[in-house]
């Protein structure tokens, strides 16, 4: 099952000043999701995440286990570009801007070009529309959806792979994510970034203090919320005003539940979202919803937090706002801003079981040229390799579906186990749903399947009503 959008992990604030090698002004939603479409990791990889029982960050233990050879020393010899000056557009902010740029700032050193970062906001295929309309296109974007990587290449505004990163894509990736970053046969993107969505992260101390453990099916797991409420902490942290958080809400619940090829097919609009399917998805996810208790700050609440917040409150303070927040694993760049400690104040658990077997969505951010120029190139090349996935995964908040790239890079254990897991499902594995849907329907704040499901969160009975405008909006977007 798989992967698919790295979207979002970013904190959402805008943020303005000088990027790897000058100055970028603009605003950016920021949506964490790190990555692109076909969602879901492979389930049987959900019993290699022992990761509450991982550590912090501490270096005790083999930490190269199970690694590639390719993190140590440089791995790929990039052009001289000295004089070449590079656009680079993501949804990244915050905390992953930061950490991106270090990425950014060492292609500079090493082939002498000047890259400058853009924030697009979440609604990357309208920024990069309008740039491309004007002739202002970026060198290279990182489409957080497959499904926009897909329009994009369609449209011809994509370069193909050159063979530099081809053989880099070639050497370090399996042949399920190179095959994501392809559109009828043609290597465009390079998956960069990925996550693993299909995680609860947990306040150590709220679960101790109301003498609960981790949850391994969905009954048990609203159980476990209601008895975090009796002993006075809201459980469930949402973040509501993101409508793409809810996307994965449902898409695990629904792969859980209705299996992996009910999943493909509501994927794909093969199946209509009045599918009994669906209605049984969005009723079990109203017992969450619907209950009162449940969510911190109620569903007005949840529907006026945005991602970042509904992690931070989660690990902040010694009266946390809430137990518990699903999210990937990327949260952790947003625990970092605490004052918790991934592994000792904040551990994980696998999206508890709705049907058989538990869920693993996936997601990723691919590197494309919209430019047909040797720095874009030399960029995508350098974005293949292990040196470039090494350097973000030294700064934490980050997993690479680089098969080559040493487990040891990684900054704790949690992060080693959840990267892992990511590698050993191979490429048995599905993307986020959303992501793969058109932007219209699955990628755009206040439309489509966002605002569908933010509809939802605010009446949580209605989900007749949601079923229809879900299948309305798909209709149209998918044109069938």
């Amino acid at each position: 099952m798989g992967t698919s959008r790295t979207r979002r992990a970013a904190a959402r604030t805008a943020t303005t000043g000088r990027t790897a090698g000058g100055t970028a002004g603009g605003t950016a939603a920021a949506r964490p999701r790190a990555a692109t479409t076909r969602a879901a990791l492979a389930l049987a990889a959900v019993g290699a995440l022992t990761l509450s029982a991982c550590g912090g960050n501490d270096d005790d233990g083999d930490k190269s286990e199970g690694g590639g050879k390719g993190s140590g020393g440089v791995t790929v010899q990039l052009p001289k570009l000295s004089g070449h000056k590079l656009q680079v557009a993501a949804v990244w902010t915050g905390p992953e801007r930061a950490s991106f740029l270090k990425v950014l700032e060492e292609f500079e050193k090493r082939t002498g070009a000047t890259v400058d970062y853009i924030p697009s906001g979440d609604d990357m295929a309208g920024f990069i529309g309008s740039k491309v309309a004007g002739g202002g296109q970026p060198d290279v974007a990182f489409p957080p959806q497959v499904g926009v990587l897909r329009e994009f290449a369609r449209k011809g505004w994509l370069k193909p792979l050159g063979a530099a990163a081809k053989e880099q894509l070639a050497k370090n990736f399996s042949a399920g994510w190179r095959e994501l970053g392809a559109y009828r046969g043609t290597e465009y993107g390079v998956y960069y970034k990925a996550s693993n969505k299909s995680l609860i992260w947990y306040n150590t101390k709220a679960f101790e203090n109301a003498g609960v453990g981790e949850p391994k099916t969905w009954a048990d797991f609203l159980k476990t919320a209601q008895t975090v409420s009796d002993s006075g902490v809201e459980p469930v942290s949402v973040g509501g005003a993101d409508g793409w958080t809810l996307t994965d809400w449902f898409e695990n619940v629904y792969l859980s539940q209705a299996g992996p090829q009910k999943y493909d097919q509501l994927a794909q609009h093969k199946i209509k979202w009045t599918d009994p399917s669906v209605k049984d998805a969005l009723t079990a996810l109203g017992q969450l919803f619907g209950k009162p208790g449940l969510l911190s700050g109620g569903n007005s609440g949840a529907l006026q937090t945005q991602f970042p917040t509904s992690v931070t409150q989660t690990f902040s303070g010694d009266q946390p706002k809430a137990a518990m927040v699903s999210s990937a694993d990327y949260a952790a760049t947003n625990i970092a801003q605490t004052k918790s400690e991934v592994g000792k104040d904040a551990k994980v658990f696998p999206f508890p079981a709705v049907g058989a077997k538990s869920p693993v969505v996936t997601g990723g951010d691919a590197a494309v040229a919209l430019k047909d120029t040797k720095g874009a190139q030399a960029l995508l090349t350098f974005l293949a390799s292990t040196d470039a996935a090494k350097i973000w995964a030294q700064a934490g908040g980050f997993i690479s579906p680089n098969k080559e790239l040493d487990r040891a890079a990684y900054v704790n254990d949690t992060m080693r186990e959840i990267a892992d897991a990511l590698i050993k499902a191979g490429d048995d594995f599905r993307f986020d749903m959303s992501d793969q849907a058109p932007a219209s329907f699955g990628g755009k704040p206040g439309q489509g399947e966002w605002k569908d499901l933010q509809d939802f969160l605010k009446n949580p009975k209605n989900v007749a009503g949601v079923q229809q405008k879900l299948e309305q909006d798909a209709a149209k977007a998918f044109g069938n």
